[in-house]
């Protein structure tokens, strides 16, 4: 709620400043997956404004150098996210899950328990530091980390959505940050 009405509230010369919302909610959830909001429509009907899709293949690029798994996440209307995108800004980011139980599937490849929610805690009492994953935390900070990177270098391939979107703003990042 807190975020919707700081983004309705911006005036635009505020918004035109916003170059990207990252999104992290929920990262260490402890029966986690590993999902990362669909900015460009590929799998979910809803997108993101321009540049939402390079959040995404940022985030899909560094999981798959990691040999990671992902899913994709709608950008279903449950986030930080809403009120930056009702405003134009370009978002995305990574979701660990909330109260819907796991899949079969989805335990194969991301290990848990399948038919148990990704976060039994959610917005519950013992959602508190004990109820944290490391094993999740770890990979998905990193990614964070590194798409901060990306953008604190290289702003260019979000703002035009090009094609080689998350590969024009990493290998500029890469030679900015090496030299």
């Amino acid at each position: 709620v807190g975020s919707q009405y700081y983004a309705a509230n911006l005036s635009q010369d505020q918004v035109d400043k916003i170059d990207v919302m990252i999104d992290t909610d929920m990262i260490a959830s402890p029966n986690y997956v590993r999902l990362v909001y669909d900015g460009d429509g590929s799998t979910f009907p809803t997108t993101g404004p321009a540049g939402s899709a390079v959040v995404e293949d940022v985030f899909l690029d560094y999981f798959g150098d990691q040999g990671m798994a992902t899913l994709p996440q709608a950008f279903d209307g449950r986030s930080d996210y809403v009120g930056f995108i009702n405003r134009g800004i370009p978002a995305g980011g990574i979701f660990a899950g909330a109260e819907v139980p796991k899949t079969a599937a989805q335990a194969a490849v991301f290990g848990g328990v399948a038919g148990e929610q990704y976060d039994p805690c959610y917005h519950e009492e013992c959602d508190d530091i004990d109820n944290v994953s490391k094993k999740s935390l770890d990979p998905m900070a990193d990614a964070v980390a590194d798409s901060i990177m990306t953008y604190a270098f290289n702003l260019s391939a979000l703002k035009s959505g090009g094609s080689d979107k998350a590969a024009n703003a990493k290998s500029a990042a890469t030679s900015d940050y090496a030299g």
